[in-house]
């Protein structure tokens, strides 16, 4: 009985993209902060939203959560932080 290997890597390829440029200031910006749904994702993004009002002024802060980090977020979540400034994402465990 002949065997069949399967390679379980993604080949699919990309067109390299340009990042988007740096914001100057975070002081009056409008920030997203993403808990995957980790544990302890959240505890850390209660601490990094308090420090990003104290020390850099941020303008306003959205939280939203993947339902689940073991796939891509929804559409629906996406287009929730459209129009903000910048996007952290909560990696814990």
């Amino acid at each position: 009985m002949p065997i069949t290997l399967v390679n379980p890597m993604n080949e699919t390829t990309h067109p390299a993209a340009a990042a988007p440029p740096r914001l100057a200031t975070l002081a009056g910006k409008t920030l997203a902060l993403v808990d995957i749904s980790k544990p302890g994702g959240a505890v850390f993004l209660d601490r990094l939203e308090g420090l990003l009002r104290e020390r850099y002024a941020v303008g306003r802060v959205i939280r939203e959560s993947k339902p689940t980090f073991t796939r891509p977020a929804p559409e629906s979540l996406i287009e929730k932080l459209r129009g903000v400034d910048a996007v952290v994402e909560a990696l814990a465990d």
